[in-house]
């Protein structure tokens, strides 16, 4: 008699089954890795205890582009450790750029759900289990961590990541009613929110956090705006969720606390700036 019932039940779609069948759903976290031999032992394990503690089916693939500093043989010790079901090691052989990692890691990806996020600690795991709720409430086929929305919000970041200012404060007594101790150099708004705030009158996506690397996708959703892109370095981010916009896929955000890395150096550099003023200036002029 369950039999019958069930042949009975109208179809429903793939989205409505996700929704229904969480339990069947596995999520892919793509870290791509160079020079991070310190962080990445302490990311891993936050990763697996957030998955374990949820319940949640999981598998972490390390793309790591030729690290010189050994990143390569912490993370085959990792794959040892917690077995090659969870931890996956797939290297290259030199730095090739993050959407091409992206592409790497997707390759071994057997989960249906991705999860991007960097490997320095910037990015804590424990709001992973927030982007899966997000999604499923929400049906959606991103959610976005997002700095600049509700309690989020960036900690640690030294005047190298804030040289890119949508205004930087006056020397005048009343500067310190914007809440900071520090000076009037150190309050000005960091890189990611200067940039965002470029991209949010040139080109209107519609997102409050467009620089942002900690986001969650359906994997096809992920394969088709990566095929969309052009773009690389900084604004490689940027440019997917624009073109997720032109697309029409929906987009949900989760506030998070972004954290200055640990250990290791920025990768963020003039060069970078740069790049990101010429790809934002291509955006607007393409789009």
């Amino acid at each position: 008699m369950a039999s019958l019932e069930v042949s009975r039940s109208p179809r429903r779609s793939r989205r409505e089954l996700e929704v229904r069948s969480p339990r069947q759903n596995k999520y892919s976290v793509l870290l791509p890795t160079y020079n991070e031999r310190e962080n990445l032992p302490l990311i891993v394990w936050l990763l697996v205890k957030s998955f374990s503690e949820s319940g949640i089916n999981y598998e972490i693939i390390i793309i790591d582009d030729g690290s010189p500093d050994g990143t390569r043989d912490v993370a085959e010790q990792l794959e040892k450790i917690y077995g090659s079901d969870r931890i996956l090691l797939r290297p290259r052989e030199k730095k090739l750029g993050l959407g091409t990692a992206y592409i790497h890691g997707m390759k071994h990806a057997t989960g249906n759900y991705i999860i991007i996020m960097d490997a320095d600690l910037s990015h804590h795991p424990k709001f992973i289990p927030e982007f899966i709720r997000k999604q499923k409430e929400g049906n959606f086929d991103i959610v976005s961590g997002t700095r600049y929305k509700g309690n989020g919000g960036v900690y640690g970041w030294d005047l190298k990541r804030k040289i890119i200012s949508d205004g930087v404060l006056p020397c005048c007594p009343g500067w310190s009613l914007l809440g900071s101790s520090d000076p009037p150099i150190l309050a000005s708004w960091d890189y990611s929110r200067g940039a965002n705030f470029l991209t949010q009158i040139l080109l209107r996506p519609g997102a409050s956090d467009l620089t942002g690397s900690f986001r969650l996708y359906r994997k096809e959703v992920l394969e088709k705006l990566i095929e969309k892109c052009v773009s690389k370095g900084y604004v490689f981010q940027m440019e997917m969720i624009v073109r997720a916009r032109q697309l029409n896929y929906t987009i949900g955000e989760v506030p998070i606390s972004f954290v200055d890395r640990v250990y290791g150096e920025s990768k963020l550099g003039g060069n970078e700036i740069v790049s990101f003023l010429k790809g934002l200036l291509t955006l607007f002029a393409t789009t």
